[in-house]
């Protein structure tokens, strides 16, 4: 409760500052998504040359599509919602991947802050903005040389027209639990916000002007933080999730939005959506029930059983000798009633509420409720 209170008066501060901010349309050629495993499409497995196991896109693509997760992502469902066709991954080279209407650069394990020897992911946020860079000019220079091109690229005027996307910082925090105090996490957050803002600017002296920001979820909700953290139950809140990550990511969040203020103060011909990815996740892990769902917290798709089901040595669709027994990883039976797919990743039907709850427009900043239900046809 006490970021609500928080967030509320710089809600009307914004209103009061920028009253001819512009908000989100939909109405967009193409897209560009910058991210980590919330929204990678097959990034990470492209560009380290692996293949996520079964089940694993079980739902929807009945087959691995590089995604962690049994079937669509957030993203998808923000693309289906636009009449957009699902983002192909930069990394991703195989089959001929159209980018006509646009390019996914997020990448699973990927940090706003540089990659470390130790990261999980080489790409990190600086080194998808340059992919990016060299993504534009190569299309530009392609599309100069022969309009064979025309199928698989986007136009050049698209760059101005595009929505840029992002969805990334949970793993600077996450991760840096591991290694650091409560107060010491806290500390890296400015450091880890001028990153991105460079990033942000970057883009905007090539031409973006359409920002869509996803601030971070609750990180004290996920099964990994619970079953590495949580073993002592007074770290832990009412709902079961670890309160030291879940007040970080708060107070991510916080300054985050203060940076979208700052952007859009600074960059008045542009559009800075920022979109409360937090409580729409929080409320879902809260009410579960209400919403359909059975477990708020133990992975789908994991090892080890109740309550949890989830082993740090051994991801989903991955057998492995544990302790000189064979153990694998299994999905459960239904996936459409639990929020957690693995340990650390949501399932479709988590996905799917959540992106409904995104496309009511309440959770944006600034809100853009009043342009629904008109401009969008929902088919989910």
């Amino acid at each position: 409760m006490a970021v609500k209170i928080i967030i509320i008066p710089i809600l009307t501060l914004f209103s009061i500052i920028l009253p001819l901010a512009n908000s989100i349309d939909f109405h967009y050629p193409i897209v560009f998504n910058f991210g980590d495993s919330n929204s990678d499409t097959g990034g990470l497995a492209a560009g380290l040359g692996f293949r996520l196991a079964p089940p694993n896109g079980q739902i929807y693509f009945k087959t691995s599509s590089g995604r962690f997760c049994d079937g669509r992502l957030i993203l998808d469902f923000l693309m289906d919602a636009m009449d957009l066709p699902f983002l192909n991954a930069y990394l991703d080279s195989i089959g001929v991947p159209s980018f006509r209407k646009g390019c996914n650069f997020a990448a699973a394990g990927s940090t706003i802050l540089p990659a470390t020897a130790t990261s999980v992911s080489p790409f990190s946020f600086g080194i998808q903005v340059a992919q990016f860079l060299r993504f534009k000019a190569r299309v530009i220079e392609l599309m100069a040389k022969s309009k064979k091109f025309v199928k698989y690229l986007p136009k050049e005027e698209y760059f101005d027209e595009a929505l840029y996307m992002f969805d990334i910082g949970q793993n600077d925090l996450a991760g840096a639990f591991y290694s650091k105090s409560f107060d010491q996490v806290l500390a890296t957050i400015p450091t880890i916000l001028v990153e991105f803002e460079n990033g942000i600017k970057k883009l905007y002296d090539q031409g973006a002007r359409n920002f869509w920001i996803h601030n971070t979820g609750p990180l004290g909700c996920l099964t990994q933080n619970v079953a590495r953290f949580g073993t002592d139950p007074s770290k832990l809140d009412e709902l079961g999730c670890v309160s030291a990550h879940n007040q970080a990511a708060k107070l991510f969040n916080i300054q985050l939005h203060a940076l979208c203020i700052k952007l859009q103060a600074q960059y008045l011909d542009a559009n800075v959506t920022f979109v409360d990815i937090f409580n729409i996740k929080f409320n879902l892990i809260a009410n579960y029930s209400r919403y359909g769902f059975e477990q708020p917290i133990m992975a789908c798709c994991g090892y080890g059983g109740p309550p949890l089901n989830y082993d740090s040595r051994i991801s989903c669709g991955q057998t492995k000798i544990l302790n000189g027994t064979s153990a694998t990883a299994k999905g459960c039976s239904d996936s459409t009633a639990y929020v957690n797919w693995d340990g650390i990743h949501y399932t479709e039907a988590a996905n799917q509420y959540v992106s409904s709850q995104i496309l009511t427009g309440k959770y944006s900043d600034p809100p853009f409720s009043e342009k629904m239900p008109f401009l969008l046809k929902l088919k989910f």
